[in-house]
């Protein structure tokens, strides 16, 4: 494992092994992986890794044909049941997805695709790699009320908000298919704002067409999934590995470092994009192309890859660090946060004070008071 950055090496032995299956790319490399690696393995613990970081796909794909030598049979059988789940899940994604992509273009609305069959096939080249629990995709957000009725026509529920302002508020908005058992996350931006990110007409002229399905299925150009899935990662603080193979991938497919920093002006994403080569290379050895040296030299890239590691090796709930999500943001966006907080109402003061929805307005300047008394009776 390189370690450039001075970042923590003390990683449990489970997580360093699967790290080091993770590398691996084809039977002779996997053993050159040292034995001792293999010796006094908690399997269960290492079985329980692989699941919270959703790699049971690749880590089945590279062990299923050197035999039990090193890995007891019921791993690999495990996980061999894991991968066939996984497969039949992302080939039921990708019908949904296609026949998504026809209803939505038949009523004239533009649809891209973010996540899900769609990108593992890009990054990948075979669905079954990859794992997704959901659909993400991102129209136009005066589209929103239109989609809205195909989806509930079409068989989904809705997830409600307290908020008749929530799209001002939020990203996207969650339905659920009860017989198809699929959830869809409708975006009409890449991120929850005031996060700097381009319009959706450019997204679309950068846009590429898939060759997963037979009807057009449209994703992220190269440079915008590049960023999109830095940001995502970032903001979930990386604690799972799946996000840093994604970008690994893109990386080894020759992403063009040049593009990606003119587009870097629109995103104003530096930290974050560092940070994710950062811990790239710590984890996975990933190449740094000389382009993106300077990006991991900023102490602030550094100081992030490090606050992430944590949330890498212990598994822990990252459930959204306050203290390590505030770092990510620039210094306009912590200005536009602390408003946020102080002044604009949340579900959280409907539920410390219940007012008629006739005078909801009232919840304006009761904010400060409603949050400071929360703040405070939870101090004592």
């Amino acid at each position: 494992m390189e370690n450039k950055f001075g970042l923590d090496k003390h990683l449990p032995k489970e997580l360093r092994l699967l790290l080091e299956i993770l590398k691996v790319e084809n039977e002779s490399q996997f053993w050159k992986i040292r034995e001792e690696l293999f010796i006094n393995i908690d399997w269960e613990l290492f079985l329980q890794i692989v699941r919270h970081h959703r790699v049971h796909p690749l880590i089945y794909s590279k062990i299923n044909k050197i035999g039990e030598k090193l890995i007891p049979a019921y791993v690999i059988e495990t996980l061999s049941q894991e991968y066939k789940k996984n497969t039949f899940q992302m080939l039921q994604l990708s019908g949904e997805m296609e026949q998504l992509s026809k209803l939505f273009t038949e009523n004239q609305i533009r649809i891209l695709f973010l996540k899900g069959p769609v990108i593992a096939a890009d990054l990948y080249g075979d669905i079954s790699l990859r794992t997704s629990k959901d659909l993400d995709i991102l129209i136009p957000i005066r589209d929103l009320q239109s989609a809205e009725k195909l989806l509930l026509n079409y068989g989904y529920e809705k997830e409600e908000f307290p908020w008749d302002e929530w799209k001002w508020m939020n990203h996207h908005v969650t339905f659920f298919h009860p017989q198809k058992r699929i959830q869809i996350e409708i975006h009409w931006r890449l991120h929850s704002p005031p996060s700097e990110e381009p319009n959706f007409n450019n997204l679309w002229e950068r846009k590429r067409s898939s060759l997963l399905t037979t009807y057009p299925v449209f994703l992220l150009g190269e440079e915008d999934l590049f960023l999109f899935l830095v940001a995502h990662g970032a903001r979930h603080g990386w604690f799972r590995l799946r996000w840093l193979i994604d970008i690994d991938q893109m990386i080894k497919k020759g992403l063009q470092t040049e593009r990606v920093h003119f587009f870097l002006l629109d995103y104003q994403y530096h930290h974050m994009v560092g940070q994710a080569l950062i811990l790239a290379n710590h984890l996975l050895n990933t190449t740094i192309d000389e382009g993106f040296n300077k990006l991991t030299t900023e102490k602030y890239s550094q100081k992030l890859a490090q606050r992430s590691l944590p949330f890498i090796k212990e598994m822990s709930n990252f459930n959204y660090q306050k203290d390590y999500l505030f770092l990510l943001k620039s210094k306009k966006q912590k200005f536009l946060y602390i408003m946020r907080i102080l002044f604009f109402p949340s579900s959280q003061d409907t539920k410390t004070l219940r007012l008629p929805k006739s005078i909801h307005v009232l919840y304006f300047p009761l904010r400060p008071f409603l949050w400071a008394w929360r703040k405070t009776n939870r101090s004592t």
